[in-house]
This record gives C-alpha cells, structure tokens and sequence, in this order.
C-alpha cells in the first residue's frame, strides 16, 4: 500500500486488454462448475434471506462497519480494481465473518473487476472462502489488515470519510466471534469422511504435484492412512490472522 490514499499497480496491461476482458463482466461463464466444490451443501445456507441479504448488501455497499473492509469495497467500485491481497481479504471477510455463499459475493467482484478471469477468479474464490478442501482455511482479521497495510489511515480516511462519525455504522459482525465460528464449522466439515472423500478426487484432478505445495503433505497423508493435524497450521497467514 504506497501512495496518497491509493493501492499500487505493479503491473498496468495495456488498455485494449481491459476492454477485452469487460466481454466476460455480464454475463459470464460460471466456472464454478468445473466440480471444484468437494465440501457439503451444508456448508452454506442456501442463497436468500433476510439476514444474508442485509449482510451482503453492507458489504457491497462497503457499509460493513469494518473501515479498511468498506475502504477496500469502495476503491473497488471506483477504479474497478484491487490488488490481490486485498480481493482475498474481500472474500474472505465475506464468506467468513459474514457467512455469505461464496456464490453471491464471487459474481459480484466478478462484476466490479476490469481484469476479471473466469478460470483465475472462481478458484480464488472457493479458496478464500475455504470451500476446496485442499487449501488451508484462511481467515484474515480486517483490523490487524488495516494497521499493516493503511498504518497512516490514509487509504480509509480518503475512501470512508464518515469513519468516526455517528453516520459511520457500527460493525455488523463481532469480529472475533465470527471468525471463530467460521473457524471451528468449516474444520468441522472438512473431518466429515464425505469431504474427505470428495477433497481427495478434487487434489487427484486439480491439485499440486509439488510436494512444497500446501495440502500435498494432508492429501498423501490421507491416502496412506497417517495422521496430520486436523486444524489450521500455527504462524503467518496460514491460519487466524489475529
């Protein structure tokens, strides 16, 4: 994060490739459906309700009461693009924090971003939202990311300038609270032998083979019945970002 109340792009691609790529922004093809989904139904609420529709649309709106959270959301729909930090953290917030399906919250990036790739960005998005089964559940602390990226608070005071104010709504969620219930459900859900069974043909078809890779050492594990542990790896952002 460098810069007067903006993120830096490291890399600009010419403008005829943003044009091409706004071909895919509507409608464009759900690549969710390469069965790239090996745990349960249950993991999610069905699309729909009163609740996830406040939440969701907070979050769309960058009224989640999280500033770097809501900054981020409005940068977003502004410039029509974030850097990839900061959409993992988007997503994560949101399918985590907020509980939403990863399916409502993936089609609406997929809206706002200019470089949008349908085989780059689905499987982010089922990753960040820790839906694979192959990946490392990632859940990212919105405050620890505004104090590490924004220590200034340039980057929200531009972009969320009623922060601090009494328009500015209070936080939608209890942080700590959320993220352990996201937490503790979805390795719950990743024990379960049905998603095992489904993560291992997901790792056989679309996994690694690099033995560094994380998930290849829980996947050969799995096949040759050893032990590894069943909750997140402990440093950096491999688990809670707390």
């Amino acid at each position: 994060m460098t810069g007067r109340g903006s993120i830096t792009l490291a890399c600009r691609r010419p403008f005829s490739r943003h044009l091409d790529s706004l071909r895919y922004q509507l409608p464009f093809i759900p690549v969710w459906r390469i069965s790239f989904l090996p745990l349960p139904p249950r993991l999610r609420s069905a699309p729909g309700g009163c609740h996830e529709q406040s939440r969701l649309d907070a979050w769309r709106k960058g009224r989640t009461g999280f500033a770097f959270v809501d900054a981020c959301m409005r940068y977003l729909a502004h410039t029509g693009w974030i850097n990839f930090r900061m959409r993992a953290m988007l997503t994560s917030f949101a399918s985590q924090h907020l509980w939403l399906h990863w399916k409502l919250t993936g089609e609406h990036l997929a809206r706002q971003y200019t470089d949008y790739e349908s085989g780059i960005h689905w499987p982010q998005v089922q990753m960040q939202s820790g839906t694979t089964g192959i990946n490392t559940i990632r859940i990212y602390n919105p405050e620890k990311q505004r104090q590490d990226q924004d220590p200034g608070g340039e980057f929200v005071a531009r972009w969320v300038h009623e922060f601090g104010q009494a328009s500015y709504p209070a936080p939608i969620v209890d942080h700590l609270a959320a993220a352990r219930a996201a937490r503790d459900q979805l390795w719950s859900l990743r024990k379960a032998p049905e998603s095992t069974e489904a993560a291992t043909k997901i790792f056989q078809k679309h996994g690694s083979r690099n033995p560094t890779r994380e998930g290849v050492r829980r996947r050969e594990a799995a096949a040759n019945a050893i032990p590894v542990a069943s909750g997140p790896a402990v440093g950096g952002q491999q688990t809670l970002d707390f």
